[in-house]
């Protein structure tokens, strides 16, 4: 009796496991393209150090071994010209997916994003459409200085004919890059540096070939009344650990992960605001026609508006170019102070 209660605790741990695995984020991306790769034969991936080194953050770890130079392509340090090559071949029918080594080099292709991506299939009258994936890491890292450091979820999201997300967890990084690769529209996916050795919980329907997050859908992370904070990719988890700490104080914070930031979940968070009466964004780009400005400004137009019992408070990155040193550094980007402080002002506690 003993041995096969042992023997049953085994199964029902190692079930738990697979129910329940961690996975990096690094790990997620690689799960999703490999996946994709094999799904669907017009997917390709090129890019920087992609294919023979694995990938500069080995993110395309295997994929060259495994799919071989048609499929896997390096390029030269050439960003106008690779990602020219990408919308070209999204406009003869095949799917691209189009690494930056980060987006800060996006800048010397932006013409090729804003001009031939986003706007070729409304100016062909939707005849022809460029289901091409930008991705890479956005966003400051540490310790790079300030051509390496900004976040470029503003300026993307502000061009209609892209579609823009910004995964947090493992399982927002793998559904949202299957949901874009299989996009029919130019897709910018920023990813974080910093979170892509941070591994986990991935529920079982995550790991399944099946599974996407549909583009345009934030997801509620942690369920609050009093004070709702909105934010997007790395943040998130500092929202969450801002929450815990008020959560001791008695404060209750709902947390939203915006997921995609074109088009944005605007109901999730009116819906949040109507119960929560209270609204903080958090972000760690500039301030200036940030995406905390663009919610802010959202909820003041619509009906949630009528339910604030307090101005809104946006937490952001300093309006600075990112200093090198790091005590500098630090001030630049919110921290779960900096969060903590504005959830308190907004409910003036």
């Amino acid at each position: 009796i003993a041995e096969s209660l042992e023997l049953t605790k085994t199964k029902l741990e190692q079930a738990m496991t697979l129910l329940h695995k961690t996975v990096t984020v690094r790990d997620a991306l690689n799960q999703a393209l490999d996946e994709e790769l094999e799904r669907d034969e017009r997917v390709f991936l090129l890019g920087e150090e992609v294919a023979q080194y694995d990938g500069a953050y080995k993110i395309s770890r295997g994929l060259w071994k495994k799919y071989g130079d048609k499929r896997i392509i390096d390029t030269p340090i050439s960003e106008m010209g690779f990602t020219g090559i990408a919308v070209g071949a999204a406009m003869a029918g095949l799917r691209p997916v189009c690494e930056f080594m980060t987006f800060n080099f996006s800048m010397q292709a932006i013409d090729q994003v804003i001009n031939s991506a986003a706007k070729t299939c409304y100016m062909s009258a939707g005849s022809i459409s460029v289901p091409i994936v930008f991705r890479g890491p956005n966003g400051a890292s540490a310790g790079v200085a300030a051509q390496h450091s900004q976040c470029f979820a503003a300026w993307y999201a502000h061009c209609p004919g892209l579609k823009v997300v910004s995964p947090w967890s493992s399982e927002d990084a793998k559904g949202l890059l299957k949901a874009s690769i299989r996009d029919d529209n130019p897709v910018v996916m920023l990813e974080n540096e910093l979170l892509y050795g941070v591994p986990f919980e991935m529920s079982e329907e995550a790991q399944s070939k099946d599974f996407v997050v549909p583009i345009g859908k934030a997801k509620i992370e942690r369920q609050g009344t009093q004070v709702t904070l909105v934010s997007h990719s790395r943040p998130v988890g500092h929202c969450l650990e801002a929450a815990a700490v008020l959560a001791k104080e008695g404060v209750e914070c709902e947390v939203i992960n915006l997921r995609t930031i074109r088009p944005m979940d605007i109901e999730a968070i009116e819906a949040s605001v109507v119960k929560t009466n209270h609204l903080v964004t958090v972000e760690g780009g500039w301030p200036q026609f940030g995406v905390g400005a663009e919610v802010c400004a959202r909820i003041m137009e619509g009906p949630a508006f009528n339910y604030l019992d307090a101005p809104a408070v946006r937490v952001t990155g300093a309006d600075v170019p990112m200093p090198y040193a790091k005590i500098l550094e630090d001030n630049c980007i919110p921290q779960v102070k900096d969060i903590i402080f504005a959830v308190k002002k907004t409910l003036n506690i």
